[in-house]
């Protein structure tokens, strides 16, 4: 008799998932539910979408429903998940309909964290985190002349949509309770990422709390912070997200440290028909050694098909990550992996680090322009911990070399003398990483 395996979230985990256990094994039936009309997005690409370079939404979605009905996937889209019985091994969705299962994985993704300030349910004010939410938006700039956009919150998709709005000619201004963006990055170069914004017409009000919402009076909303009153058309709250694990938890599955569902190296929770992949489940961190909460795409595609294959009947474990890294705002480039000062701390180790400042190609090169490079290591040991770089070009293509390095265990000693592509258009004969590597270690 065929084994019924039920998907609840159709996002990059969830949506991997079901294909590959469908691959694996083609007597499995497979169905999916999902909350909105849309199936195996991809939600990095939203601000390009929002800034029109990517012009079409269709661009942003991998396989649609009818794509996954053809190989044999059915889906429900537009359809919540109520509660799930493990010990009847059912779901129940949205309308009463109960499915019973002998698999199940949640692929529930995270949701927005909001101010949780009055009038945040305006029309006009926005998080970004599914697809709809960037068709919403996008729609709003081509239907009204905006002129104003705020954005509360400094991180990755607040800059990315600070460059999206001034791609669109829209005046924009970035609202952040702390005092730097980019919080994990060090300081030196997250300075660098204010004087970018600035270059860009971009206003960056560090230090100021966000109080209200309302009706504005030369513009659709009012936003009331510390600072003073901001007129907008376009509010974006882009404050930070969390793992969605409402039903998980319910159900009486094991939800980790972090606030993600706890997994195994097999994407298996607590329960061992049961298993968790994306944005909503835990990742092993292979540098420090513990489960951490990191959602992001290319993780939850790669969780997604270990728990595929799992179910389907193979034998595959996901062995972790090491925290890598990227985002661009206007002219800059900035990547990290491993751990951060403070994450080496509180995972054990003694760190110590340098930060240097290179060029992306050889000096005399008329095409280099500044990077800045900084290594981590523990001082007992010389292994690498973590790596950061910022710069026009040649950033994120470095932190790829150094995350590299960081999955092997390498030590300085080892990154000192890597051997690297040279040419001089790429970096002069001693690259930034072997610079960076080798005065670090005159520091342990």
């Amino acid at each position: 008799m065929s084994k019924n395996l039920i998907v609840i979230g159709a996002g990059a985990g969830g949506a991997s998932a079901a294909a590959e256990a469908r691959r694996k094994d083609p007597g499995l039936t497979v169905t999916m539910i999902e909350r909105t009309a849309y199936t195996s997005t991809a939600a990095c690409p939203m601000p390009y979408y929002i800034g029109d370079l990517i012009k079409d939404e269709r661009k942003l979605v991998a396989r649609t429903p009818e794509q996954f009905r053809e190989s044999g996937v059915e889906v429900f889209t537009n359809t919540g998940v109520e509660a799930v019985d493990l010990k009847e091994q059912t779901v129940r969705a949205e309308g009463g309909k109960t499915l019973p299962f002998d698999f199940l994985v949640f692929g529930t993704g995270v949701k927005a964290v909001t101010p949780g300030m009055p009038g945040e349910d305006r029309e006009g004010v926005f998080v970004l985190k599914r697809l709809t939410d960037a068709i919403r938006i996008k729609q709003l700039i081509r239907d009204m002349p905006c002129r104003k956009a705020v954005i509360v919150g400094a991180g990755f998709i607040g800059l990315e949509m600070a460059e999206a709005f001034r791609q669109a000619g829209i005046e924009t201004t970035m609202v952040y309770r702390g005092t730097l963006p980019a919080t994990r990055w060090d300081p030196e170069f997250s300075k660098l990422i204010i004087d970018e914004l600035g270059r860009n017409n971009v206003t960056f009000l560090p230090e100021t709390t966000t109080v209200s919402i309302e009706a504005g009076s030369s513009c659709r909303n009012r936003l009331n912070t510390s600072a003073g009153p901001l007129e907008a058309d376009i509010i974006l709250l882009a404050v930070g997200v969390l793992p969605d694990v409402d039903l998980a938890r319910e159900a009486g599955v094991t939800i980790g440290p972090t606030g993600a569902i706890a997994v195994n190296f097999a994407q298996r929770t607590s329960v061992e028909n049961i298993y968790a992949a994306g944005d909503c489940s835990e990742s092993f961190h292979r540098v420090s050694g513990r489960w951490v909460h990191v959602p992001l795409g290319d993780i939850a595609n790669k969780q997604g098909r270990v728990a595929g294959s799992n179910i389907g009947g193979g034998s595959m474990v996901f062995p972790g990550i090491v925290g890598a890294q990227s985002f661009k705002v206007f002219d800059l480039e900035a990547a990290t992996a491993g751990l951060s000062e403070r994450e080496a701390t509180a995972a054990g180790f003694h760190p110590v680090s340098t930060i240097l400042w290179g060029t992306s190609a050889a000096r005399s090169m008329p095409t280099a322009t500044k990077v800045g490079l900084k290594l981590t290591a523990d001082r007992g040991t010389g292994r690498l911990l973590g790596a950061q770089a910022i710069g026009e070009k040649g950033a994120v293509s470095r932190i790829n070399t150094l995350s590299a390095a960081l999955w092997a265990g390498m030590s300085l000693e080892d990154v000192a003398y890597l051997d690297l592509a040279y040419a001089p258009p790429f970096s002069g004969p001693w690259d930034p990483i072997h610079i960076a590597a080798q005065g670090l270690l005159r520091k342990l």
